[in-house]
């Protein structure tokens, strides 16, 4: 099985525009799930899930949030099984940004589960990306 889903996409917005979107909680709310979080090396997190977004609340802490690199732990509500994710973001010439993205310890979930929440935080990855695109678009308008 595999147990790194990664994610790559590439914005024509600045790279702290896309920094901010995934490290201030204001802006993780609008596009991703409303979150309690801070980009600080220990900060305890919540997002908190709502019912039209179809998931559960997750928790976790940061582990590392230096300029452009961002991984936290991922404990999904009523589970006990922590993976991390990654975010690192690279500026590219002409003043975009490269997005790379990693989730990672799927596997420490127990047989067939390991295999469903692959595909769950892989599809999930994959909306998570594209309503960050959309966000930017709407809200920052410049790309």
């Amino acid at each position: 099985m595999k147990d790194i889903i990664t994610k790559e996409k590439v914005f024509n917005h600045s790279i702290d525009t896309i920094w901010s979107a995934i490290t201030r909680a204001e802006e993780l709310s609008t596009w991703f799930i409303k979150a309690d979080f801070k980009a600080e090396n220990g900060y305890k997190y919540t997002f908190t899930a709502s019912e039209d977004k179809g998931c559960l609340a997750i928790n976790g802490e940061v582990k590392a949030s230096s300029p452009y690199t961002l991984i936290y732990t991922w404990v999904v509500e009523n589970t006990n099984v922590e993976t991390t994710v990654t975010w690192h973001l690279q500026p590219i010439e002409g003043g975009g940004t490269k997005l790379h993205l990693e989730h990672s310890g799927i596997s420490n979930y127990e047989g067939d589960t390991a295999v469903k929440m692959f595909e769950s935080f892989s599809g999930g990855w994959d909306g998570c990306i594209n309503g960050l695109l959309a966000y930017l678009k709407k809200e920052v308008n410049a790309g």
